[in-house]
């Protein structure tokens, strides 16, 4: 075989090693390029938003809570203030076995079943990473235990939170309402608004009543603080600040001794009292029965408190003045009068032959007056004094529904007052158009009949008939009813007020108004319905009875009340304004199962006029009045079915 002789080409082999090492080197520079491009990139054109990402990451915004705002009675007296506790917090998502966690904190600090069970409520509401109260109120040796061996436990922390406080307890709950954690409805709500970002670091807002209607005052402005941190997330130091705004104080036009006088008058009844200044439309007093203690919401209600509030067949958590609805009963019957004087349907000298009972034309079922016998001839002002049925059923059937609700309507039955609470219920005012839509059915001449009475389908609230009382009050002049009457600035002490707001006007002849403002002078005058009332009494009351039926009976069926469960007799109510010549105060009252309106709500209605009117505390009150024999004639109207 041939052999081969293979000889290096060594100019071939530098030209080779020349052009690998030019594209390796241009490769390096190339990947350097890049690289410094690169750096170049993160280091000058994007510079600012990483520095701003690695302070952010040794810099923590913390938001600073403000102080809620204070509300006070007309006279000064503490009715919703804060305090600072100390809380023990678990953060759940920062804690690894929380069951051994909250173990080993009950041997330094007790937890008892309670907040074992509040904790479970309020970390299920929340989420993991947010800080949940365990424990509250430690006393300053628990915080100083607790904190000695604070390392031993991650994701635990004793933080110092601000409280609020109800000094007055049940005194105005209804009211004052309360202040609650916040949930996602009032997340949702609170972003609606475009709130959300003022309450960082909030975990508390208002709940019903006045902390809710004013929670935009109350909570104020949240500020922040920068604070540098370390590795570890400890704060090292405070960087800058913003302070926050403390929430605006609220005076209202209550006043606390009269507002205990009411309740206490109720003792232990269920039931609701109204009182308002008839040219302002101030609240004097707004009474709720029974009540229950706001305090028990602050921290997160307990099972066992919750399940008695709720259950309750009396109801305390009901705010009754504002949601509680009941036939008016005869109080409607002076604004009936009114409404046939204005039309021109019962103008003085027009009497009635009263025989105890009314039937339409071409019928033969009768409307029964709560006196069997009648009372005899019968004009207006009699009528309205004794409390007539039969005279009121014939006037509401001329008057016809169309008429009369149009008239009712200017003295704010069947629509919201607008009082600055959240929630309020209408009521209902009754009308051919109302009941086709509701049932489908047409209006009958016997439904007309009823409404004269207050029966029927009307409903109102205690704080729609104060309401009406204090419009008829100030001769058909409605203002707008108000609890706060000025707001304060917490920084500069400068109060603005709320200024009354008339809500409409309707003109009504004096003589008109004369006439049945005589007629309720004499209802608490011997021979009236609430004469008990008036006994003794150094200024003249206006004023009328009712009672609203629970139960319906029967055609031929007596009313007895001793043979009635207690909660199926019939409520009390009373109107009334004072001084009749110079109105100043205008009341209603409801006593629910009260069965009387003349001897169980006239009553506790006086106490409060008392106490207003002349400074007199209930035991001050002449002997003389409780010793008035109640009248031959008590006021027991029953309605029936229509025709």
């Amino acid at each position: 075989m041939p052999s081969y002789l293979e000889f290096r080409n060594h100019q071939r082999e530098q030209y080779d090693f020349r052009w690998r090492l030019l594209a390796a080197s241009l490769l390096v520079l190339c990947c350097f390029g890049i690289l410094a491009s690169r750096f170049y990139y993160l280091q000058v054109m994007r510079y600012q938003h990483y520095q701003t990402l690695a302070d952010n990451n040794r810099i923590s915004i913390v938001p600073t809570v403000p102080n809620r705002g204070l509300i006070f009675d007309r006279n000064g007296v503490v009715l919703a203030h804060n305090y600072f506790v100390y809380t023990l917090e678990i953060t759940p998502g920062k804690v690894d076995n929380l069951e051994q966690t909250i173990a080993d904190i009950s041997e330094l600090v007790p937890v008892s079943k309670l907040d074992r069970k509040r904790f479970n409520k309020l970390r299920a509401e929340n989420h993991n990473f947010i800080s949940v109260p365990l424990r509250s109120h430690l006393t300053e040796t628990e915080a100083a235990r607790f904190a000695v061996h604070r390392y031993r436990f991650p994701g635990v922390e004793i933080r110092a939170r601000l409280f609020r406080h109800y000094p007055q307890g049940t005194l105005g709950a209804h009211l004052i309402g309360y202040i609650g954690r916040i949930n996602d409805k009032d997340i949702k709500n609170l972003t609606e608004a475009g709130d959300l970002s003022n309450y960082k670091g909030s975990d508390h807002i208002g709940k019903g009543g006045i902390e809710q209607y004013y929670e935009r005052e109350l909570h104020g402005v949240t500020g922040s603080q920068q604070v540098e941190i370390d590795a570890d997330g400890h704060a090292v130091r405070v960087l800058s600040s913003v302070a926050p705004v403390a929430g605006e104080n609220l005076i209202l036009s209550i006043d606390s001794t009269m507002q205990k006088i009411g309740e206490e008058a109720f003792a232990g009844r269920r039931g609701a009292l109204v009182a308002i200044d008839p040219k302002t439309g101030e609240i004097l007093s707004y009474v709720s029965q029974p009540s229950f203690d706001p305090n028990l919401f602050v921290d997160g209600i307990d099972s066992e408190n919750w399940k008695a509030l709720n259950e309750s067949l009396d109801r305390p958590l009901v705010n009754r003045p504002l949601h509680g609805v009941y036939p008016p009963g005869s109080t409607l019957k002076p604004f009936v009068a009114l409404a046939g004087l204005e039309a021109g349907r019962r103008e003085p000298p027009f009497s009635i032959s009263d025989a105890g009972y009314f039937s339409l034309p071409g019928k033969t079922h009768r409307y029964r007056d709560w006196k069997p016998a009648g009372h005899g001839q019968v004009d207006m002002r009699r009528a309205i004094t004794v409390s007539c049925d039969t005279f009121f059923y014939g006037l509401a059937h001329e008057m016809g529904i169309d008429r009369l609700t149009d008239f009712l309507q200017h003295f704010g039955f069947g629509q919201k007052t607008g009082i600055d609470i959240q929630g309020e219920n209408g009521g209902l005012l009754p009308t051919p158009a109302w009941k086709w839509k509701r049932w489908k059915q047409p209006w009958y001449p016997g439904e007309t009949v009823i409404t004269g009475i207050g029966q029927g389908y009307t409903l109102v609230t205690p704080l729609q008939l104060a309401h009406a009382t204090a419009i008829f009050a100030n001769n058909g002049v409605a203002m707008r009813p108000h609890l706060v009457t000025s707001i304060q600035n917490n920084r500069t002490g400068i109060s603005r007020p709320v200024k009354p707001q008339v809500m409409d006007q309707i003109a009504l002849a004096p003589k008109h108004i004369d006439l049945v403002r005589e007629a309720m002078v004499d209802v608490t005058r011997p021979g009236g319905t609430a004469v008990i009332v008036g006994a003794g009494s150094p200024y003249s009351i206006a004023a009328k009875t009712g009672t609203a039926q629970v139960i319906g009976i029967k055609q031929n069926e007596k009313y007895d009340e001793k043979n009635i469960a207690e909660r199926h007799r019939d409520h009390a109510l009373f109107i009334a304004y004072a001084p009749a010549e110079d109105p100043k105060i205008a009341v209603a009252v409801i006593v629910e199962n009260g069965s009387h309106g003349g001897s169980t709500a006239g009553p506790i209605a006086r106490k409060v006029m008392d106490y207003y009117l002349l400074g007199k505390l209930p035991d001050a009150q002449p002997a003389a009045a409780a010793a008035v024999p109640a009248p031959e004639t008590t006021e027991e109207e029953h309605s029936e079915e229509h025709d």
